[in-house]
């Protein structure tokens, strides 16, 4: 046996030797159970990050646990692969997307296969493939024919120099393009939607059936889609048949209504606005063009606003009230119009006193009177006053009288609105899926025929990050003859959301190589919902909740059974680098240029450098590459690391240190086998019929160990508490001698089968020296017994007036009054109470015995 520990030689060794025997390959024999363990897929960047390694190692424990578990395993690895990196690359490096993403996947490929991951290769999938992203223009076609995918026209960030279209991430924070470092402007696009909204209630309800998803993240969605429960009600434009609707929640304010506001790109705006109010009006509009959604709803900025001149009228107060738009009314939200109640509402209150408008107070504290003049808006429950017939009225009930009232009247009715919006997925850009219909000048939008797709991305395309699409200019692929009349068209030069490709990429791994449908039924039924899905906080809305929006149109489209994708949810804390930060400037400094890192000081200023832990990232140079750390150390002590260091839902501390203590535990457990064979130990030695008691021990030791790490590979993954035990198994291997027993021999084969998931490689190479045969990882995991758990003595602390003065061993099955007199008899008994008047004596079985003594 070699002496000494090589991880990079073993590892490299194993990753070929398991490729070529295809251990990993998914198991399909019916007859077992099956478990689909999944994490959520990279982008390729090119590079892996500790993110991903924790990410990636907490469910490759928890998929090669099943497998010895006797579940039969989906457990696959693919690629997010469109998206803009890849086009700026194109523009920036004059290399085409395709081949940058394509290497990008072929060195992340291979960071992961050093990690020892147990993943089935052959269902690898990326995104940007034809014979992937055809079927994603097949289910875009089929939400298309179920009335889910339409056009409208939505707001963009407009480059006004380059002329084109900006992604929210290309704007920088004084909302300039990143390129031409022009002012961004807001322009409306005609653009496609998916109708998630008609999900909304749905997606809402069913959050209660996912019990083993976080709370955290359920609230989140919950949230996200934001259910209200008020009235739509309408407000008559004067001099105009035209009407101003509104959503409120506060329709006990109404009579408190003193003016309107309206988006500024709503429709209505040039409509109700006078002539001796437009130049202003379609200055303010330019202004607010300029601005992003996040500032103009940013809560700590003055509201801005101008009035148009147009009146609307309050059914319910018969009064003609004035109509505004304001930056902080955005069109995509509800109906692009708000109510104006200054003395119930805090932005109305500040922007009515910003722009002198009218406050009327009608709602009052139950046993309160009037203010004269109003400083703050009162915002709580309490009476009506000011509101006709409905002076008087408790606040909360007068919400559905007056809703009710405004029914009868015609003014209104009861509503439920979401916060939710329908999904935006137009991108005015080159490397997407392209969206498969032709716009033809006779029957509008035509879908592409089935048997065309997939729309394959032109090849021959020239990136400038200038003008518009990539796509719209490229005449010979962009014209086309409509498929129903032969009129010559033009296909969609918009490509899809790169979330469209991430919200069914679960159900291709089901059946990756199919190339007549996007999945057979059978097999999304064999696989589907995936049993444990795993990722960051950072996707708890968008991407899952897409991923839930997808299942049930396709569901309703007969094409999965699942009402859900993920029926168990974990997300993993963040990786956190130590990291030196300027505190009066801000700015983080490159450890190398520190002088001192026990007292940090800036290079540039002197003055005193603050220490903390920060999510690592190459702007705050804290970063670890996980090549370095499998380099220095190997792949299986880098995963040991990763997992013991924090629980796994928890942020973790990067800590060189703790990396180097996990190489450490390796190296004792290779020593610890290596002592074992040298000492005449082998596997599969039968139990001695009669035990010793050190042979007791250690047999309670393995068998804990057993029960302790099974219980934390279930539930919340303790992963962290599992490698603990694993440490304290290996403890008790080391504390004894007896080799040639069958106690050692069983306690060796169960530390290495419970260290396999855990560190798959060490774990191999020390069963194939043993003579285990076929793989460790093929071999059942081990079931504790419960006689061995049972001690035959037990540790009885002795405390005299409360006070421990020490322990004693005692028969495990001693009683109440025989752990009492062994507490008498014992030398510290004897010791304490010698002389002593005993006064009670108080008997916890199994733990303590405690005198009390007389004054």
């Amino acid at each position: 046996m070699d002496d000494r520990y090589d991880p990079q030689v073993i590892e490299a060794k194993w990753q070929q030797e398991w490729a070529a025997r295809q251990i990993d390959r998914t198991d399909t024999d019916p007859k077992k159970p099956k478990f689909y363990a999944l994490s959520m897929f990279p982008y390729p960047s090119g590079n892996l990050h500790m993110g991903h390694v924790r990410n990636y190692t907490i469910t490759d424990v928890i998929a090669r646990c099943r497998r010895m578990q006797g579940y039969r395993v989906l457990h696959p690895m693919g690629w997010d692969a469109f998206g803009l990196p890849a086009e700026n690359a194109a523009i920036e490096r004059g290399i085409h997307p395709r081949v940058w993403t394509q290497q990008n996947i072929a060195q992340m490929r291979q960071e992961l296969q050093r990690l020892g991951l147990s993943y089935d290769w052959e269902r690898e999938v990326a995104t940007c493939d034809p014979d992937y992203y055809r079927w994603t223009q097949w289910l875009f076609l089929e939400f298309f024919e179920a009335g889910l995918a339409y056009q409208k026209e939505a707001a963009v960030n407009w480059d006004p120099v380059d002329q084109t279209v900006l992604a929210n991430e290309q704007v920088d924070s004084e909302g300039r393009s990143w390129r031409s470092g022009a002012l961004v402007e807001r322009r409306l696009l005609k653009q496609w939607f998916l109708k998630i909204t008609a999900y909304a209630e749905e997606l809402l309800n069913d959050l209660e059936q996912l019990t083993g998803w976080p709370e955290r993240v359920k609230l989140m969605q919950a949230n996200w889609i934001g259910k209200s429960t008020g009235a739509y009600l309408e407000f008559p434009i004067v001099g105009s048949d035209e009407k101003i609707a509104v959503f409120t929640t506060r329709p006990d304010t109404v009579y408190g209504v003193t003016y309107v506001v309206l988006a500024p790109e709503h429709p209505l705006t040039p409509k109700v606005t006078t002539s001796r109010r437009r130049k202003t009006v379609e200055a303010f509009i330019a202004s607010v063009q300029q601005e992003s959604e996040l500032e103009r709803t940013a809560g700590d900025r003055p509201k801005r606003g101008v009035a148009t001149g147009g009146k609307a009228l309050n059914p319910f107060t018969g009064e003609e009230i004035p109509i505004w738009i304001a930056d902080y009314v955005l069109y995509e939200y509800g109906t692009g119009a708000v109510m104006g109640v200054p003395a119930h509402d805090e932005r109305d209150f500040q922007f009515a006193k910003a722009h002198r408008l009218p406050i009327r107070q009608v709602i009052i504290p139950p046993d309160g009177k009037a203010s004269a003049r109003l400083k703050a808006a009162y915002t709580e429950p309490g009476r009506l006053i000011n509101s006709g017939p409905f002076d008087g009225m408790d606040s909360t009930a007068a919400k559905a009288a007056i809703t009710e009232y405004a029914t009868t009247q015609g003014w209104g009715r009861q509503q439920v609105q979401y916060r939710l919006r329908d999904w935006l997925i137009s991108r005015q850009r080159y490397w997407g899926v392209p969206i498969p219909i032709i716009h033809c000048p006779q029957c509008g939008a035509v879908p592409v025929p089935r048997s065309e797709l997939p729309v394959l991305l032109p090849e021959e395309v020239e990136f400038t990050g200038r003008g518009p699409s990539p796509l719209a200019k490229l005449a010979a692929w962009r014209d086309v003859p409509c498929p129903k009349c032969g009129t010559l068209a033009q296909r969609e030069t918009d490509t899809m959301d790169t979330f469209i490709d991430s919200s069914w990429y679960y159900f291709r791994y089901a059946d990756a190589r199919n190339s007549e449908a996007p999945f057979d039924p059978a097999a999304i039924k064999d696989w589907l919902p995936v049993d444990q899905y795993v990722g960051g906080i950072e996707h708890a809305i968008l991407h899952l909740l897409y991923s839930r929006f997808f299942t049930k149109v396709l569901r309703d489209r007969q094409l999965v059974h699942v009402s859900e994708p993920f029926q168990r949810l974990l997300t993993q804390g963040m990786v956190q680098g130590r990291t030196y930060k300027n505190p009066k400037t801000g700015k983080y400094v490159i450890p190398s240029r520190i002088a001192d890192l026990n007292q940090p000081t800036d290079p540039d200023t002197g003055e005193a450098l603050e220490v903390v832990y920060e999510k690592m990232s190459k702007s705050k140079y804290n970063g670890v590459a996980p090549g370095d750390v499998i380099q220095q150390y190997g792949a299986d002590t880098a995963r040991m690391f990763i997992l013991f260091k924090a629980p796994p839902e928890k942020d973790l501390e990067w800590d060189d240190a703790d990396v180097e203590g996990q190489f450490r535990f390796l190296n004792r457990v290779w020593r610890l086998v290596e002592t074992f064979k040298a000492n005449g130990g082998q596997l599969g030695q039968p139990l001695p019929t009669t035990l010793t008691k050190a042979e007791k021990d250690l047999r309670r030791a393995i068998h804990t160990a057993i029960k302790e790490i099974s219980d934390d590979l279930e539930g919340d993954y303790q992963l962290n508490t599992a490698v603990a035990e694993l440490m304290k198994l290996s403890n008790a291997l080391s504390s004894a001698d007896c080799y040639t027993s069958g106690v050692y021999s069983e306690g060796i084969q169960t530390l290495l089968t419970l260290l396999a998931p855990f560190a798959p490689h060490i774990s191999e190479e020390l069963w194939q020296q043993l003579g285990g045969s076929d793989s460790i990882h093929r071999q059942p995991w081990p079931k504790a017994d419960p006689t061995a758990l049972v001690a035959d003595e037990i540790t009885l602390v002795i405390q005299v007036m409360g006070k421990t003065r020490g322990a004693i061993q005692v028969p495990a099955t001693a009683s109440q009054a025989e752990l009492e007199e062994a507490a008498k008899q014992s030398e510290i008994g004897q010791r304490y109470l010698a002389g002593k008047t005993i006064k009670k004596v108080i008997v916890v079985p199994g733990k303590l015995v405690n005198f009390v003594l007389a004054p």
